[in-house]
Protein backbone atom coordinates (compact mmCIF):
# COMPACT_ATOMS: atom_id res chain seq x y z
CA UNK A 1 0.00 0.00 0.00
CA UNK A 2 1.46 3.34 -0.96
CA UNK A 3 0.48 6.96 -0.60
CA UNK A 4 0.02 7.02 3.17
CA UNK A 5 0.44 10.42 4.71
CA UNK A 6 2.91 10.73 7.60
CA UNK A 7 -0.08 11.25 9.95
CA UNK A 8 -1.81 8.05 8.73
CA UNK A 9 1.42 6.09 9.14
CA UNK A 10 1.87 7.51 12.64
CA UNK A 11 -1.69 6.48 13.59
CA UNK A 12 -1.14 2.95 12.26
CA UNK A 13 2.14 2.72 14.13
CA UNK A 14 0.57 3.87 17.40
CA UNK A 15 -2.32 1.42 16.99
CA UNK A 16 0.06 -1.48 16.37
CA UNK A 17 2.75 -0.71 18.96
CA UNK A 18 0.76 1.28 21.50
CA UNK A 19 3.24 4.17 21.50
CA UNK A 20 3.71 7.23 19.34
CA UNK A 21 6.79 6.93 17.08
CA UNK A 22 8.54 9.84 18.84
CA UNK A 23 7.91 8.24 22.24
CA UNK A 24 9.36 4.93 21.04
CA UNK A 25 12.37 6.77 19.63
CA UNK A 26 13.00 8.48 22.98
CA UNK A 27 12.71 5.18 24.84
CA UNK A 28 15.22 3.56 22.51
CA UNK A 29 17.68 6.44 22.89
CA UNK A 30 17.54 6.37 26.68
CA UNK A 31 17.45 2.61 26.99
CA UNK A 32 20.97 1.33 27.39
CA UNK A 33 20.19 -1.85 29.31
CA UNK A 34 18.89 -5.19 28.12
CA UNK A 35 16.25 -5.34 30.82
CA UNK A 36 16.11 -7.15 34.11
CA UNK A 37 15.80 -10.69 35.44
CA UNK A 38 12.30 -10.97 33.93
CA UNK A 39 13.80 -10.89 30.45
CA UNK A 40 16.31 -13.69 30.95
CA UNK A 41 14.32 -15.90 28.56
CA UNK A 42 14.88 -13.33 25.81
CA UNK A 43 18.57 -12.82 26.58
CA UNK A 44 19.46 -15.38 23.90
CA UNK A 45 18.05 -12.92 21.32
CA UNK A 46 19.91 -9.85 22.60
CA UNK A 47 22.10 -9.83 19.47
CA UNK A 48 19.07 -8.65 17.44
CA UNK A 49 18.79 -5.32 19.28
CA UNK A 50 19.74 -2.11 17.56
CA UNK A 51 19.00 -0.16 14.42
CA UNK A 52 19.73 -1.99 11.17
CA UNK A 53 19.69 -0.47 7.68
CA UNK A 54 20.25 -1.60 4.12
CA UNK A 55 19.30 -1.08 0.50
CA UNK A 56 18.07 -3.86 -1.75
CA UNK A 57 16.80 -3.41 -5.32
CA UNK A 58 16.51 0.35 -4.77
CA UNK A 59 14.47 -0.04 -1.57
CA UNK A 60 15.85 1.56 1.60
CA UNK A 61 15.16 -0.76 4.54
CA UNK A 62 15.23 -0.08 8.28
CA UNK A 63 14.63 -2.54 11.10
CA UNK A 64 14.84 -1.34 14.69
CA UNK A 65 14.81 -3.79 17.64
CA UNK A 66 14.48 -2.53 21.21
CA UNK A 67 16.28 -4.39 24.02
CA UNK A 68 14.29 -6.94 25.99
CA UNK A 69 12.31 -5.50 28.86
CA UNK A 70 9.12 -6.65 30.58
CA UNK A 71 9.29 -10.00 28.74
CA UNK A 72 9.09 -8.36 25.31
CA UNK A 73 11.28 -7.09 22.52
CA UNK A 74 9.54 -4.55 20.26
CA UNK A 75 10.54 -3.67 16.71
CA UNK A 76 9.47 -1.90 13.59
CA UNK A 77 10.44 -2.30 9.98
CA UNK A 78 10.06 0.24 7.16
CA UNK A 79 10.78 0.09 3.43
CA UNK A 80 11.09 3.30 1.43
CA UNK A 81 11.30 3.53 -2.38
CA UNK A 82 11.22 6.70 -4.41
CA UNK A 83 10.88 8.76 -1.25
CA UNK A 84 7.67 6.97 -0.18
CA UNK A 85 6.97 4.33 2.44
CA UNK A 86 6.01 1.22 0.46
CA UNK A 87 5.86 -1.23 3.36
CA UNK A 88 6.04 -1.30 7.14
CA UNK A 89 5.70 -3.90 9.86
CA UNK A 90 5.27 -3.93 13.63
CA UNK A 91 7.09 -6.79 15.36
CA UNK A 92 7.36 -8.12 18.88
CA UNK A 93 8.88 -11.10 20.58
CA UNK A 94 7.24 -12.18 23.83
CA UNK A 95 8.33 -14.60 26.53
CA UNK A 96 5.22 -16.01 28.18
CA UNK A 97 4.17 -19.31 29.75
CA UNK A 98 7.52 -20.92 29.00
CA UNK A 99 7.42 -20.03 25.30
CA UNK A 100 8.97 -17.35 23.16
CA UNK A 101 6.73 -16.12 20.34
CA UNK A 102 7.49 -13.72 17.47
CA UNK A 103 4.44 -11.66 16.44
CA UNK A 104 4.44 -10.09 12.95
CA UNK A 105 1.96 -7.39 11.95
CA UNK A 106 2.71 -6.32 8.35
CA UNK A 107 1.08 -3.09 7.17
CA UNK A 108 -0.81 -2.81 10.48
CA UNK A 109 -2.77 -6.06 9.96
CA UNK A 110 -3.56 -8.31 12.93
CA UNK A 111 -0.44 -9.95 14.35
CA UNK A 112 0.46 -13.53 13.40
CA UNK A 113 2.37 -15.69 15.94
CA UNK A 114 5.52 -17.70 15.16
CA UNK A 115 6.89 -19.88 17.97
CA UNK A 116 10.64 -19.96 18.63
CA UNK A 117 11.72 -23.51 17.74
CA UNK A 118 15.50 -23.09 17.59
CA UNK A 119 18.08 -20.68 18.94
CA UNK A 120 21.81 -21.31 18.67
CA UNK A 121 24.38 -18.58 19.08
CA UNK A 122 23.30 -15.72 16.86
CA UNK A 123 20.62 -17.59 14.92
CA UNK A 124 16.92 -17.95 15.74
CA UNK A 125 14.14 -19.85 13.95
CA UNK A 126 10.45 -19.10 14.47
CA UNK A 127 7.69 -21.28 12.97
CA UNK A 128 3.95 -21.33 12.40
CA UNK A 129 3.08 -24.38 10.27
CA UNK A 130 -0.59 -23.29 10.15
CA UNK A 131 0.15 -19.94 8.47
CA UNK A 132 -0.06 -19.69 4.67
CA UNK A 133 3.16 -17.77 3.93
CA UNK A 134 5.60 -17.57 5.51
CA UNK A 135 5.71 -20.54 7.85
CA UNK A 136 9.30 -19.96 9.02
CA UNK A 137 11.13 -16.77 9.95
CA UNK A 138 14.88 -17.03 10.49
CA UNK A 139 17.17 -14.32 11.86
CA UNK A 140 20.95 -14.55 12.13
CA UNK A 141 24.12 -12.48 12.28
CA UNK A 142 26.37 -13.16 9.33
CA UNK A 143 30.17 -13.36 9.36
CA UNK A 144 30.34 -9.72 8.27
CA UNK A 145 28.26 -8.66 11.32
CA UNK A 146 25.08 -7.94 9.37
CA UNK A 147 21.62 -8.93 10.56
CA UNK A 148 19.91 -11.29 8.12
CA UNK A 149 16.28 -12.37 7.92
CA UNK A 150 14.74 -15.05 5.76
CA UNK A 151 11.12 -16.12 5.39
CA UNK A 152 10.16 -19.52 3.98
CA UNK A 153 7.06 -21.52 3.20
CA UNK A 154 4.83 -22.96 0.53
CA UNK A 155 3.63 -20.68 -2.26
CA UNK A 156 1.86 -21.82 -5.42
CA UNK A 157 2.72 -25.46 -4.67
CA UNK A 158 6.45 -24.79 -4.30
CA UNK A 159 8.75 -23.84 -1.44
CA UNK A 160 9.44 -20.12 -1.65
CA UNK A 161 11.72 -17.82 0.30
CA UNK A 162 12.78 -14.21 0.59
CA UNK A 163 15.91 -12.91 2.30
CA UNK A 164 17.20 -9.55 3.52
CA UNK A 165 20.39 -8.24 5.12
CA UNK A 166 21.00 -5.05 7.09
CA UNK A 167 24.12 -3.52 8.60
CA UNK A 168 24.13 -1.92 12.04
CA UNK A 169 23.36 1.80 11.68
CA UNK A 170 25.92 4.29 12.89
CA UNK A 171 25.01 5.83 16.26
CA UNK A 172 23.80 9.40 15.98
Amino acid sequence: MTGWSPRQLERQFQAGVGLAPKTLSRIIRISGSTGDAQTKDLSALEWMTGTWTGTQNGVEMEELWMPAKGNTMLALHRDVAGGRTVSFEFLRIEASKGEIVYWASPMGRPATPFKLVEVAGQRAVFENPNHDFPQRIIYWIGREGSLHARIEGPRAGKTASMEWAWRRAAKS
